[in-house]
């Protein structure tokens, strides 16, 4: 164990104590979950009857009918959480043994906001076809797929072939879970400033997992002036190495974003916009910042760093949200994730659509109404509302059959 320091940034309040190291590490040891029995096993007769010779009598029955494993194992209620550890939180390629710890504390996620039970499996490969195969031949055991911290542009082949391969939910929350946020937070943000999400402009940082699937869903809301910047500025059709390159996914979206054909890099992007939302490593100069509209709304979603730093942007900015617990306006994946799997395994959803999403957002949205502000556009991932909330609106929007 390092010896002890004190973390530069998390706080939960201005009179809580710094985290120290060693806190930190006295937490994780031993891991941060456990099986529990949800049976008796005090007599002989609860063994007969949970283990042999009682359960073959439900195995037998399974062969038979194998619907009855949604009714009688805990495959229903079980969420596979996988990744390779190439893209974890602010880590980046850190390998599936370092991954392993975010991976339980997704599982402790999911049980305390979602009350759905999950196991962590990290895999020890990179390559696509292997994750696929892999995952498909242990779904009998779940009875969703949460992806999670695979890099892109991998993520989106990892996900689409799993969707096509298997009859349950699956879902890359790094793309979908940050999308769904960012809308609920952006719905109420326009309400904040007076505007309408159908006129706005919006500059997103950050072209790979989430930056793609924030664009997909604002498209989908009806915003249709979005513009998406990677590392080599905004993508437009007359890039060349778009063209050339193997990115398809880039292609598509330079192809159905920036209307305005934006070239150039975020000085560029931001002039005039209404909305940035900063899903990359990238840092924003504040002079970029003042080339806003009036009104405008900063979304500076990297962690540990923003990048812009809510004060500066609050310079120049009407609303100012981040990804971390210690400003105000915290976009946060467990308002969605928790609530979107388990909306979807309650309604027996196959598949997790843009419907369902869409209804996640305007869930986590409304919960906020009521104190809406500058400071308040989402409301706590601590509020007890958020998952039963967006369960309902996840399952009212399922389809049967889908």
């Amino acid at each position: 164990m390092p010896a002890h320091s004190t973390s530069s940034g998390s706080t939960t309040g201005s009179t809580s104590l710094p985290i120290t190291t060693e806190e930190i590490f006295a937490a994780h040891e031993g891991g941060k979950l456990s099986i529990g029995v949800d049976r008796p096993l005090a007599t002989k007769r609860d063994l007969s009857i949970a283990y042999t010779p009682g359960v073959a009598e439900v195995s037998r029955a399974i062969a038979a009918d194998p619907a009855l494993a949604q009714t009688h194992t805990w495959a229903s209620r079980l969420v596979a959480v996988v990744s390779d550890g190439t893209a974890v939180l602010g880590l980046g390629d850190i390998g599936p043994s370092a991954s392993l710890p975010v991976m339980e504390g997704k599982s402790a996620l999911f049980k305390t906001f979602g009350g759905l039970d999950s196991i962590p499996i990290v895999l020890n490969t990179k390559n696509v076809d292997e994750i696929v195969e892999t995952v498909v031949r242990i779904a009998p055991s779940f009875g969703a797929v949460n992806l999670e911290d695979i890099s892109a542009p991998r993520c989106f082949e990892v996900e689409r072939r799993l969707i096509e391969a298997l009859d349950m939910p699956v879902m890359h929350d790094d793309q979908h879970g940050t999308a769904v946020v960012v809308l609920a937070a952006l719905t109420n943000a326009v309400r904040v400033v007076g505007k309408d999400l159908a006129g706005l402009k919006a500059v997103i940082a950050g072209a790979g997992a989430a930056g793609i699937a924030i664009a997909e869903i604002l498209l989908a809301s009806g915003v249709d002036d979005v513009v998406l910047i990677d590392s080599k500025g905004t993508l437009h059709t007359g890039r060349e190495d778009l063209a050339k390159g193997t990115n398809s996914m880039k292609r598509e979206f330079a192809e159905r974003t920036n209307p305005r054909g934006v070239a150039g890099g975020i000085a560029q992007a931001l002039e005039g916009a209404d909305v940035f939302i900063g899903v990359s490593s990238s840092k924003v100069p504040e002079e970029d910042i003042a080339r806003m509209a009036e009104g405008a709304i900063v979304f500076a979603l990297s962690n540990p760093d923003p990048e812009v730093a809510p004060d500066v942007a609050r310079r120049h900015a009407a609303v100012v949200a981040t990804g971390r617990s210690d400003f105000p306006n915290q976009i946060n994946n467990v308002l969605a994730f928790p609530g979107i799997f388990r909306g979807a395994l309650d309604a027996g959803a196959r598949r997790i659509t843009p419907a369902m999403k869409l209804a996640a957002a305007r869930a986590i949205a409304g919960l906020a109404e009521d104190k809406l502000s500058a400071d308040y556009i989402v409301p706590s991932p601590l509020d007890p509302r958020v998952g039963p909330a967006v369960t309902a609106a996840v399952a009212a929007a399922v389809v049967p059959g889908e």
